[in-house]
């Protein structure tokens, strides 16, 4: 890997931009790479959109905005029609498939991560649903350094539903 773009995107209240940190901290802590957050959301605590941005690289980032990321998830249909324009042409979509709805010609892996954290008994781990996913169909960050990132950041009494449904979704994605 040299340099990757990624764009985790949906609305307030998703957890979003606890993906992208953790997603940040996996990679730069325990996988033994660079990383750059930046993070975007609505002046709303709940329901607007956001988005966390995080650049991923070899070496250290000297730029650290994302323009063209090369791997997205959504988990909103806003987010999907606002950010789609910029994944590049051969860019991974991946997006939560009971919530978004989408033609995209190019590479593209729906999860239904909101039914899954369902069946896990709290809506709120869509978000680790999704992480699991991202690292299984990309292998961006190995599945070990996000769950210890998960470990070290979650509140204790919520770090065995977090690894539960970070595991579920890892799991649909290595059958992606």
């Amino acid at each position: 890997m040299t340099r990757q773009e990624v764009r985790l995107a949906g609305f307030g209240g998703q957890g979003i931009i606890l993906a992208g940190y953790l997603l940040g901290k996996a990679a730069a802590l325990y996988g033994g790479q660079h990383a750059v957050l930046t993070q975007v959301y609505g002046p709303e605590a709940r329901g607007s959109a956001c988005n966390a941005d995080v650049m991923l690289s070899d070496s250290p980032i000297d730029f650290p905005e994302v323009r063209h990321p090369s791997i997205m998830a959504v988990m909103s249909q806003e987010a999907a029609e606002s950010f789609l324009p910029s994944l590049v042409g051969d860019g991974t979509l991946l997006f939560d498939s009971d919530l978004v709805q989408l033609d995209w010609p190019g590479r593209r892996f729906g999860v239904p991560a909101t039914s899954i954290a369902d069946q896990l008994g709290r809506r709120i781990v869509a978000n680790m649903v999704m992480l699991g996913f991202l690292s299984a169909t990309t292998g961006l960050v190995p599945p070990e350094a996000l769950e210890e990132a998960i470990r070290t950041t979650v509140r204790a009494h919520t770090i065995e539903l977090n690894l539960r449904a970070f595991e579920a979704g890892y799991t649909r994605g290595t059958a992606a």
